[in-house]
């Protein structure tokens, strides 16, 4: 409780007027708990990524049928980590993890999508917020920089050896987190070290029938077999695998040695 003090009236007469000046209680927001230790630090590395249109997508004839055809597409403002999770965050959360590369600065891996979303609801039990997946439209629109993107191939370079690991530098493991270049954003390993889950089931068509204002295909299965959209390639794939529009799929509870997140959130 505050103290009594901080809640007075104070009469002043002044000119024959009489004014009261009441104190009034401090926002509620200063007598709040702090906020969880984990949540402080994910808060730390958290970048907003104002909201804008880009080309998602290719038209490119490399391009697979699920990644044309380009179009452009509208996203609101979001926040998203600089990095991927990382097992020391992870298991702060679970209390371990099954990750077959094992360093606490290395992102989670060998988990399933189910997996994912069930350490995001831990986590916003435990620190009362609002973590997320992103959406592909969310994830694309960030690995290619925002409204700051440059037209990179890949997310923060053409030169694909400057921002991420993969299969011609990773030497087939995971590695820690922040190591190579971060893209116009501040962002780390969009692309390379672990793919990433998104919310998106996997839809080949999506781009050809979808809406453009925030597409979203979230969608609840109980078929352990059906597919999650996974973005930014690994470090088991070829670089003409891990352009910003390429995507790929896993079934959402089978574990990959390759795959792992990262967290997103509303602005309000």
């Amino acid at each position: 409780m505050p103290s009594p003090t901080l809640k007075r009236t104070v009469i002043i007469t002044l000119s024959g007027f009489t004014l009261i000046a009441a104190t009034a209680w401090f926002n509620t927001v200063l007598f709040a708990s702090e906020p969880h230790p984990v949540m402080k630090q994910i808060e730390a590395d958290m970048v907003l990524v104002e909201g804008g249109q880009f080309e998602m997508g290719s038209n490119l004839t490399e391009a697979s049928k699920a990644e044309t055809p380009a179009r452009t597409v509208s996203v609101d403002s979001f926040y998203i980590s600089k990095y991927e999770v990382t097992q020391a965050l992870f298991e702060s959360v679970m209390g371990s993890s099954m990750s077959y590369f094992s360093d606490p600065n290395v992102p989670v891996n060998n988990l399933s999508w189910q997996q994912a979303n069930y350490f995001i609801e831990h986590l916003n039990t435990l620190t009362g917020a609002n973590y997320r997946l992103p959406t592909e439209a969310e994830w694309e629109f960030a690995a290619k920089g925002g409204n700051q993107s440059q037209g990179y191939t890949y997310s923060g370079s053409n030169n694909i050896d400057d921002v991420a690991w993969y299969s011609g530098n990773a030497n087939n493991r995971a590695h820690p987190v922040g190591q190579k270049k971060p893209n116009e954003l501040g962002l780390y390993d969009m692309t390379g070290n672990v793919g990433e889950f998104v919310i998106d089931a996997y839809d080949e068509g999506f781009y050809r029938y979808g809406p453009t204002d925030n597409p979203n295909n979230a969608q609840d299965s109980n078929v352990g077999l059906a597919h999650k959209s996974v973005r930014g390639g690994s470090f088991s794939y070829d670089d003409t695998l891990s352009e910003n529009f390429r995507r790929d799929f896993a079934s959402q509870n089978i574990l990959m040695a390759d795959m792992g997140l990262r967290l997103v959130r509303d602005t309000e």
